[in-house]
C-alpha cells in the first residue's frame, strides 16, 4: 500500500495524469475539452465547484492561447501553485506534441493517400460537433439573465456576421458587464438594498 498509495495521492502525479490522459484522448483539442476538463475537475475530482469552474472558462478564454492549456494552467496552480501549475500544463501539452510530430512524419508519405484525406474530413466534423456541444454545455451553465443572453448573442452576431475580433469582443463584453453592475448597483442603493 506505501509506495502505489502515495503515488495516487500526490496531487502533482494527479494533475499531471489527468490532464495527460485529456490531452491524449481529446479530439478536437481546446473547446471540444471543456465539458471533459469540467468532468474531471468538477465531477470527479472534485477540485473545484460548478461556479468556479464556469469563472476558470472564462479566465482561460479571454487570455490569449489555447482554452485547454490556459484551463490547466489555472487549474494547476489553483490546486497546487507553480508546481501544480507545471504539472497539469505539460501533461495537457505533452501527448499533442508527442503525436503531432509523429503524424507530421507519417503525413510526409502519405499526405496525398485519398482514405488519409477521408479521415481527416470525418475527424473535423466530429471536432465541430464537440465545439457545438462545449459552446451548449458552458452556454446552458452561464447564461442565466436576459443581459447575459443579449450581450453573448451580440457578440455572436459581431464576430460572425461583421468580422470582428474575438478579442473586441471580449473588450465590449467587459465594459458591458462593468456598466451593468454599476446601473444595478445604484438601482439596488435607490431602492433601499433590495436586490432587483
Amino acid at each position: 500500500m506505501g509506495k502505489t498509495s502515495g503515488v495516487k495521492e500526490n496531487i502533482y502525479f494527479q494533475l499531471f495524469w489527468s490532464f495527460f490522459k485529456l490531452g491524449l484522448f481529446t479530439i478536437g483539442g481546446g473547446l471540444a475539452m471543456i465539458p471533459l476538463i469540467q468532468g474531471i475537475v468538477v465531477d470527479e475530482k472534485h477540485w473545484m465547484t460548478e461556479e468556479e469552474a464556469v469563472d476558470c472558462i472564462a479566465v482561460s478564454q479571454g487570455l490569449p492561447g489555447v482554452v485547454a492549456i490556459n484551463m490547466a494552467t489555472y487549474i494547476g496552480h489553483r490546486k497546487k501553485g507553480i508546481g501544480g501549475a507545471l504539472a497539469a500544463t505539460v501533461g495537457v501539452i505533452l501527448p499533442s506534441f508527442v503525436i503531432i510530430i509523429l503524424i507530421v512524419k507519417l503525413l510526409q508519405g502519405i499526405g496525398d493517400n485519398p482514405y488519409v484525406q477521408g479521415a481527416l474530413v470525418g475527424i473535423k466534423a466530429a471536432a465541430t460537433g464537440l465545439i457545438a456541444f462545449s459552446a451548449y454545455k458552458v452556454g446552458k451553465q452561464v447564461l442565466k439573465k436576459p443581459f447575459q443572453w443579449i450581450l453573448a448573442l451580440a457578440s455572436f452576431g459581431l464576430i460572425a456576421g461583421l468580422s470582428v475580433s474575438a478579442v473586441w469582443a471580449i473588450v465590449g463584453g467587459i465594459a458591458a458587464g462593468l456598466v451593468y453592475t454599476a446601473v444595478m448597483e445604484k438601482r439596488k442603493n435607490r431602492d433601499g438594498g433590495e436586490r432587483v
